[in-house]
């Protein structure tokens, strides 16, 4: 009955809402050993590279809390649609960019295309489905995004190794046009109940406020956990290939090959991911991954060939994995239904200053100390992650004895 009632909910998501998040996840992948080193391409230190791989970020920022009222005043379709083409021109346009400037102004764009989108299915995917089929449904959202992440650094790697680092921006916006495709024909497709949650209206930033007054008190304590925890997961994309490149004198195709096999594992755990949630809690989840993230963060910087660190950033993949989906499962949970777009933008903008703020961090970190200090650091905000839930978050999964309704109509 169960797994019948989840299924009935997640089949008509899966052409206008997951193979567009596996072209999304692969596009994005391709850029993982890329990215790092192209900022480096341009002579700069730690501290601007770090800038710069943050630029994505602050540009997600800046859009996270006005998404919820354009996608309440435009509708999830348009919203949608619009971030997936800001983000394809935008990344396309690092293949011609002169100088940092310029990168990083694409960066920023970029990254506000992926707030449209990314607040966007997360509304979708919060109305579309009930609290009992949640956890399941979104770690497969992001099982869906690491299988996506498996194949492209090696795939990103081997294209600029021989046609250059700036070649992987043409083939991402090739990909994106694909995914942009796929959304503008197949959402049209949705069923009545689901196409339902497109809201229209006037903007009201006071349900941001009245949103937020609700559920304070869980997002000073949630919050800042999550904040941590993203610091943490971002770490170990941007950690390894610097550390790789920079201290072990691999190059970028060897780094490329590490990072698929980091996602391998990564891929393996969504599907445990999601039973967690669902039978044993959010928390459990959350919990399993913050202590396996911290040990292997710890380990990297003691590695010194390829197999030592491809087994550390497995380590670490696997952490990353039984995280799958645990934030926006928990975000879903605490967002009023009322102002559930509101809400959920504010989650993503929680998240998002800590994807962020990490990069930047590193950067300084490693320019005032050295760089598998970095690593260490982001080991220590684990550390405080696992603190933070163990202690002062409850459990938002609400167990039932009986059988789940049938969700046929919502």
């Amino acid at each position: 009955m169960q797994r019948s009632s989840t299924a009935r909910v997640i089949l008509p998501l899966v052409l206008p809402l997951y193979l567009p998040s596996l072209i999304f996840a692969f596009s994005m992948s391709l850029l993982i050993p890329v990215l790092p080193l192209y900022a480096k391409s341009f002579n700069i230190p730690y501290s601007l590279v770090g800038l710069m791989l943050s630029g994505d970020g602050i540009g997600m920022l800046i859009g996270d809390i006005p998404t919820g009222t354009i996608l309440r005043r435009f509708g999830l379709k348009q919203t949608m649609l619009v971030g997936i083409a800001l983000v394809a021109v935008a990344t396309s346009g690092l293949f011609w960019a002169p100088s940092i400037p310029i990168a990083m102004l694409f960066r920023i764009l970029s990254g506000f295309g992926v707030s449209l989108y990314a607040v966007s299915r997360h509304t979708w995917i919060s109305s579309s489905i009930p609290a009992e089929s949640r956890g399941r449904a979104i770690a497969l959202l992001g099982g869906v995004f690491r299988i996506g992440k498996f194949a492209g650094p090696v795939i990103g790697g081997l294209i600029a190794s021989a046609y250059g680092l700036r070649t992987p921006f043409l083939l991402f916006g090739i990909a994106y046009g694909i995914a942009f495709a796929n959304v503008a024909f197949f959402m049209a497709k949705m069923p009545a109940g689901i196409q339902q949650t497109n809201e229209h209206g006037k903007f009201q930033t006071g349900l941001l406020l009245d949103a937020l007054k609700s559920q304070f008190g869980v997002l000073k304590t949630a919050g800042l956990g999550y904040l941590f925890f993203q610091m943490v997961r971002t770490g170990p994309s941007i950690f390894i290939p610097l550390f790789a490149a920079d201290v072990l004198g691999m190059d970028v195709g060897t780094i490329g090959i590490i990072m698929s096999l980091t996602s391998a594992m990564d891929v393996a755990m969504f599907i445990p991911a999601g039973i967690i949630m669902d039978r044993l809690g959010r928390k459990h989840a959350i919990l399993s991954s913050a202590v396996i993230l911290v040990l292997g963060m710890s380990i990297i910087p003691f590695t010194s060939g390829m197999l030592p660190l491809s087994l550390a950033g497995m380590l670490t993949g696997l952490g990353n994995g039984l995280g799958s989906g645990s934030m926006l499962t928990l975000g879903a949970d605490l967002a009023p239904v009322e102002t559930r777009g509101e809400f959920l933008g504010f989650w993503r903008l929680i998240g998002d200053t800590g994807s962020t703020s990490a990069p930047m961090l590193m950067g300084n970190i490693a320019d005032l100390f050295a760089l598998p200090v970095t690593s260490w650091f982001l080991a220590g905000m684990g550390v405080v992650t696992f603190v933070i839930f163990s202690l002062f978050v409850k459990e938002t999964l609400e167990k039932r004895e009986f059988p789940l309704p049938e969700i046929a109509n919502q």
